[in-house]
Parts: C-alpha cells; structure tokens; sequence
C-alpha cells in the first residue's frame, strides 16, 4: 500500500475516503494520488473552442477546491501527486491507476445508500467491479482507520484464492485478526462436514492462517456477512471479484453490490488473477 489513488468530486463522502487513505499513507510512508476528473457539459466538450470562458469557469473553480483541500490538516505531512483533469471519471480513475502502478484505490460512498450520484452515476461501482487493484470503499468519517477486526467473506471457490493472499497481505499491513467467512445459506446449504471439508481445501497451499474460520448459516449471504461482523465486532469487510466477468459464485449481480452499498463499514475487493 504504497501507491494510493483517491477520487474527489469534493463531496463530504470522498472527504471521508481521502482522511483514511492519508492514514493508510502515513502509517505506510507511501505515495498519495488524489484525482479530481472535470466533467465537463457535453456543449462544453464538444464546443470547446467556441465555450472557452465557459469551460475555463469550471477549470478554475475545480482548481480552487483542489488547492484548498490540499492545505487541509489532515494531509500535512505526506506526499501528494495529482491536480484537475478533464474527462470522464471512471476512464480517469483507471488510467490513473495504471500511469502510477498504484496498490490500492480508496472511494468514498453515500452512507447505506449505495454509490449512487457519487463521481458521476454509477462510476464508483464500475470501478469496484473492474479495478485490477484493491478498492476500500469508506462510508461514514472517521478520524483513523482502526481496523482490528477484518472480516473476509468467502465462496471457498479453490481457484479464487489469490484475492484470499492479499486479503491476508491487507490484514498484516493493517494488523489486524483475519476472521474467514462463509455463510452457509438454505438455498445452497451444506452440512458442518461437507464445509469444513471445503474450508481445507480452500486454504491448502495458500500459505495462508486466519484467525479463525467460521461456517455460519443464514438466510443470505449479504444477512450472513453482515450479522456475523457485528457479532466479531468487525471493523470492515473484504470480498473477492472476477473483475469484469462480476464478483464470485455467490457474490455476483445484486447480493454484492448489496454487500458493498449497505454496509455501514468499510469494504474492501480484491481482484481474483
């Protein structure tokens, strides 16, 4: 976690997000990308010439709110790259990533709302689901990310443990107790035996040791992972994504982007490679 981007639309929410990824920063002595992708009016982008007071208006203003939350207290003390830029947020985000090789993205999020409206419609979801990068998506402010308790929630899938590694990477960084999760769930139940059986499978030759794992039955997935982090306590959530190909086995369409838009905690993915 050396290489950190945060989106900013300017909003309390992405507010939220930069404040721990300054931390994450500053515990890490690492590198902080802050990003502000102008999206102009469509007659601002495709008239640019004949708009050019107009457009250099919305240039200005974003540059002013960029170089005011960069004298922010909270990002005294580390190293800053980034400035305003024009294009569409989510293609800006991306590429940023990729100019910088960075480890890790932080978002910010309405509350148990969802993503939605925040960086430009549904941007921030599209970058959960397809970011080769880990993405922390934050909800509500905090003054430090505090994590003690990391909750993984998990299909056992043995071929998606690559997310499980850096979710065991994150937990050290962070150290933290790395609880493994699996709901069990009526509709694709399965007896102690025939769990603890995948548990192991899923956990051989990974060279990796939670806490602990716990096999816990539930009406859904999303109930499951969200009842059991509160019984452990849990600080924030991590889950595994195909990227483009949607979020594993029982983490595809509604139940993940339930998981990451309704939680009131912190939420972290981890790209399956």
């Amino acid at each position: 976690m050396k290489k950190i981007i945060v989106p900013t639309d300017f909003s309390v929410q992405a507010e939220n997000a930069l404040r721990v990824a300054a931390d994450i920063v500053r515990e890490n002595n690492g590198e902080l990308f802050l990003l502000h992708q102008l999206d102009l009016p469509l007659h601002l982008a495709n008239n640019a010439s004949s708009n050019l007071p107009e457009a250099l208006f919305f240039m200005k203003l974003a540059k002013e709110k960029f170089d005011n939350l960069l004298k922010e207290d909270f990002l005294q003390g580390i190293t800053i790259h980034g400035d305003v830029e024009t294009g569409a947020a989510f293609s800006g985000i991306m590429d940023t990533v990729k100019r910088h090789r960075a480890d890790l993205i932080v978002m910010g999020s309405h509350g148990t709302g969802g993503m939605r409206n925040l960086f430009i419609g549904s941007n921030a979801e599209k970058v959960v689901r397809n970011s080769e990068v880990p993405v922390l998506v934050v909800k509500d402010r905090k003054k430090k990310l505090d994590v003690n308790d990391f909750v993984f929630a998990t299909d056992l899938d043995p071929n998606a443990t690559s997310a499980l590694k850096e979710a065991d990477l994150f937990a050290k960084k962070t150290k933290c107790n790395l609880h493994l999760l699996y709901v069990n769930t009526p509709s694709n139940f399965m007896s102690t035996r025939e769990a603890e059986a995948k548990v192991a499978e899923y956990l051989k030759n990974v060279n990796v040791e939670p806490t602990d794992y716990v096999i816990y039955n539930d009406t859904s997935v999303e109930e499951g992972v969200f009842n059991y982090t509160n019984d452990v306590k849990g600080d924030i959530i991590g889950m595994a994504n195909h990227g483009r190909k949607g979020l594993s086995h029982f983490f595809n369409g509604s139940v993940s982007e339930d998981v990451v838009n309704h939680s009131s905690l912190p939420v972290i993915t981890f790209r399956i490679k």
